[in-house]
């Protein structure tokens, strides 16, 4: 596992945040072929995108300081780096991007389309990163490609690295599929039941949550019930009028 690139003294540079930062940027790049080829503009794409990434920073840090301001005013820099992007960050993250797409005049499938290879991308970089640190451990295997992470000496599913494989094929198959497809919506669609059904098999791999050990009432834990969420999405997207759709926000 190599969790640091740079580890000099106080000088730390975590492996997970260089490879989330090129992948950020990566999308970005790619966002200006796939709004070519759903018919946006570019740079329209591009600033929306770069809206979206903003929103998530800053609405996640404010909302980490409102929930921990004592700690905040204790240790400033210290709690700022706290990963602290959360649920209601993302819901208050994608109602800032409907807006803006809104005052834009930006068609809501196009975009989304046009940002669902943009997305895979990311998330195959976040998966490496959290290959390289260590994290999302899976359940003990016998199979030679297990990962031992210290200081354990029993292998484990690399999870982490069937979600960067699946995440990259996904990349190519949603530009493909952006290429022939024949309405606003089947791209995003195909990349929302998708990215669905994968989390929710990986997470068969992973090292359930604690609590949906204990209780009887919890059947699914938090990341499958979000996989389901994805998938009905899609389906939603596929059933309704486009449209209907495009025209929601």
């Amino acid at each position: 596992m190599h969790p640091y690139l740079l580890h000099s003294g106080h000088l730390l540079l975590p492996t997970f945040g260089v490879l989330a930062a090129l992948g950020l940027m990566a999308a970005l790049t790619l966002s200006l072929r796939t709004a070519a080829i759903v018919g946006l503009d570019p740079d329209k794409l591009w600033n929306a995108g770069l809206f979206t990434l903003l929103c998530a920073f800053a609405l996640s840090r404010i909302l980490l300081i409102a929930t921990n301001l004592h700690n905040f005013l204790a240790y400033p820099i210290l709690l700022l780096t706290v990963p602290s992007l959360t649920s209601t960050g993302i819901l208050l993250t994608l109602l800032a991007a409907l807006v803006y797409l809104r005052i834009r005049h930006l068609p809501l499938l196009d975009t989304l389309d046009a940002w669902s290879p943009c997305a895979s991308l990311v998330w195959a970089f976040l998966a490496l990163g959290h290959f390289a640190e260590g994290s999302d451990a899976g359940l003990p295997t016998t199979l030679p490609w297990g990962i031992r992470i210290p200081p354990s000496h029993t292998r484990l599913h690399p999870v982490a690295l069937y979600a960067a494989i699946a995440a990259a094929i996904l990349t190519l198959i949603l530009l493909k599929q952006l290429k022939n497809r024949r309405q606003p919506g089947d791209a995003v669609s195909l990349a929302l039941a998708a990215a669905g059904t994968l989390q929710f098999l990986l997470t068969f791999f992973r090292q359930p949550y604690p609590y949906t050990t204990t209780s009887p009432y919890i059947l699914l834990d938090p990341i499958q019930w979000i996989a389901l969420g994805m998938i009905v999405v899609a389906a939603i997207i596929l059933l309704l009028p486009r449209k209907l759709v495009s025209h929601a926000v």
